[in-house]
């Protein structure tokens, strides 16, 4: 996430080719220890969220903010916040699509944030 993009893994046993996330050494579909990583296209669709209210300890300034469930393109689901739009039932409408809006935190750190695909509101 530091380069901007998010990277994803695949397993390079053929007849698995299982793309997962989150990243291990080994495939959780066959077990394999063959597999690379690649540049995820960085789109999807909301699966699901919450609205969460009542932030942890140092999120007081981001409340109410929406945990979600991103359905992305390749395959994997990962859990994220989102970002750009209204938190709000009306504004979070499910598989909506969405785009990667990485989220510089510190020189070292980046979050995987999404937002509606095409700056949509």
């Amino acid at each position: 996430m530091k380069a901007g993009e998010l990277r994803l893994q695949r397993c390079n046993e053929p007849g698995c080719e299982k793309v997962y996330f989150p990243p291990r050494p080994f495939c959780p579909g066959c077990a394999s220890r063959n597999v690379s990583s690649f540049r995820a296209s960085g789109r999807g669709t909301l699966h699901s969220y919450i609205i969460n209210h009542r932030p942890a300890p140092g999120f007081q300034d981001e409340a109410p903010y929406a945990i979600a469930v991103i359905q992305l393109d390749e395959g994997p689901r990962m859990m994220t916040n989102m970002v750009g739009v209204a938190q709000t039932p009306e504004k979070l409408v499910l598989d909506m699509p969405v785009e990667l809006a990485p989220e510089k935190v510190t020189d070292e750190i980046t979050l995987p944030k999404f937002r509606p695909a095409g700056g949509a509101r």
